[in-house]
């Protein structure tokens, strides 16, 4: 024989169970549909390591950079900020001036909060050999 309290329990328990359940499934809907990462990081965190390492010269960090770059754009993403700060700091160092402030241009263009940090890197007199 139920008691009332049980009879109650029971109904309660379907009661919390029914929007538990509903709002688990939404949730994983909105899991398998979520959106694609913003930026596409592909090479970039292991050129800046190989950057403060010192590891590998210069032109290599560039060209890993260049190619993966291509990468990037070539699946329709887009690189993440710092990309071409990095790229630009890399191509002055190999005294590539024109090609560094073409890089800090495109880094302004597409991230503009940073654009008082290129405006000083842009100003930055090359060092002369």
């Amino acid at each position: 024989m139920k008691t009332r309290f049980t009879m109650n329990h029971s109904h309660m328990m379907r009661g919390i169970c029914l929007p538990v359940t509903a709002a688990a499934m939404l949730l994983a809907g909105c899991a398998a549909n979520s959106p694609p990462p913003l930026y596409q990081w592909t090479g970039y965190q292991p050129a800046v390591c190989d950057y403060l390492k010192g590891e590998k010269a210069p032109q290599e960090q560039i060209d890993a950079l260049e190619k993966a770059l291509q990468e990037i754009r070539g699946k329709g993403h887009t690189p993440p900020p710092g990309f071409h700060a990095q790229l630009g700091m890399l191509y002055a160092s190999v005294g590539n001036d024109t090609q560094a402030m073409q890089e800090f241009e495109a880094e302004k263009q597409m991230f503009p909060e940073s654009s008082t940090y290129m405006d000083f890197l842009m100003k930055k007199k090359p060092k002369q050999p």
